[in-house]
């Protein structure tokens, strides 16, 4: 079969490959221990959960505004203007199912065939497919260790230039836990001001932080908040991924556009979970301190437990729920060793290439598990490495 040349390059997200082949193992009797899928363990808060099925009672289950409804924008502006320190428009709100939308359609939005956009390598794959997708030119960006896995700014400075139409951040990010620290994004920003560029601020994570610390946002510093397109979503943050409901604040005249494109592809996000988000935001947030304090434990549990096996580093990430350990000594490569945990150890992590050249000698592992598993796996890990 001929497909379209955009589409071409598409390829399955690893972490779904590596489940599915988990779960083929599970299905022979074998004890599995998943680190490979970013999402939480925890169960839906109760009130959001009840906010939702009440919302299914009262029958709103039709079409809603391709935007989202004016309650939840008019939330959304202010929870997210308030964290950031900024004042928000609801009009500047753009509410779709799961965030994915608001990654991919402001690109599909901005980007004409050639544009360079600038994007952090290792990172989430969603972000060169949509940039193949909308016929721009990927430029990856590494991410070094030894700045925890913030942009290497020389780098980024050598590739910037006047054809730059779009710079991609992730802070914290997927898959290193990394935050961007508040003077790498000014220089990110007088770049974005000098050629004339966007920034799409993934900000997914931004709730998931520890040591009692927050991380800036780019959209708050002079001159930015008229060329940045911040993405979040409630997925991580309220234990909500089947939910489906993300949103993106950017420009209105921005905003405008991307409605259409919703409007002409997903059509709308449900009005029940719309309901429920509002309840997620406005309702009480003790729970997400909680869940955010858990994280903070499994984070010091797992990088401890990888920094005691012989050959292996890893960081101690500042925000999400992942871990990115260093594994060049072994002398194989991430996706050798990512099999060898699972076929030996029963481990399902997944290989630093997954998202990216920049990622090969590294893993990623998930601590959105129990601290009885986390634990165990460190021991099957160091069992399984011990002769490489």
């Amino acid at each position: 079969m001929r497909v379209a040349r955009r589409i071409q390059h598409l390829a399955p997200e690893g972490a779904y490959q590596v489940l599915a082949r988990a779960q083929s193992l599970e299905a022979s009797g074998r004890k599995i221990i998943h680190l490979e899928i970013g999402q939480p363990d925890f169960e839906t808060f109760d009130n959001i959960k009840r906010a939702g099925i009440n919302a299914i009672n009262e029958g709103l289950t039709r079409y809603t505004p391709p935007i989202g409804i004016k309650n939840l924008r008019e939330v959304i502006a202010q929870d997210a203007g308030c964290r950031r320190g900024l004042d928000f428009h609801p009009d500047q709100v753009v509410v779709s199912p799961g965030a994915k939308p608001n990654l991919f359609f402001p690109t599909l939005a901005l980007i004409e065939p050639g544009d360079e956009v600038i994007y952090p390598n290792p990172g989430f794959p969603t972000y060169e497919a949509m940039i193949r997708v909308a016929g721009g030119i990927p430029v990856p960006v590494p991410l070094l260790e030894e700045k925890n896995f913030s942009f290497d700014l020389d780098a980024f400075n050598q590739l910037v230039n006047d054809r730059t139409r779009l710079v991609i951040l992730n802070s914290p990010s997927n898959p290193t836990g990394g935050v961007i620290p508040l003077a790498d994004l000014q220089q990110i920003a007088a770049a974005a001001q000098q050629y004339n560029c966007w920034v799409l601020s993934d900000e997914i994570y931004a709730r998931i932080v520890y040591d009692h610390d927050s991380v800036p946002s780019i959209a708050a510093l002079p001159g930015m908040m008229d060329r940045t397109i911040i993405v979040d979503g409630f997925s991580k943050t309220y234990a909500m991924t089947g939910w489906r409901l993300g949103f993106g604040i950017m420009p209105k005249e921005l905003a405008d556009k991307v409605q259409l494109l919703l409007t002409h592809s997903v059509g709308c996000t449900s009005h029940f979970v719309q309901v429920a988000g509002i309840e997620a935001l406005s309702g009480p947030q003790e729970q997400v301190d909680s869940v955010v304090a858990e994280y903070q434990h499994r984070r010091n549990v797992i990088v401890d437990g990888l920094n005691s096996i012989p050959g292996v580093t890893c960081q101690r990430p500042l925000g999400a729920f992942y871990v990115f350990p260093n594994i060049k000594s072994f002398g194989c490569t991430s996706s050798e060793l990512a099999n060898l945990l699972l076929d030996n150890a029963g481990v399902a992590v997944l290989p630093g290439s997954s998202f990216g050249e920049y990622g090969e000698g590294y893993l990623r592992l998930v601590y959105s598990n129990s601290i009885e598993n986390i634990e165990l796996a460190m021991e099957r890990i160091r069992q399984a490495v011990q002769f490489l």
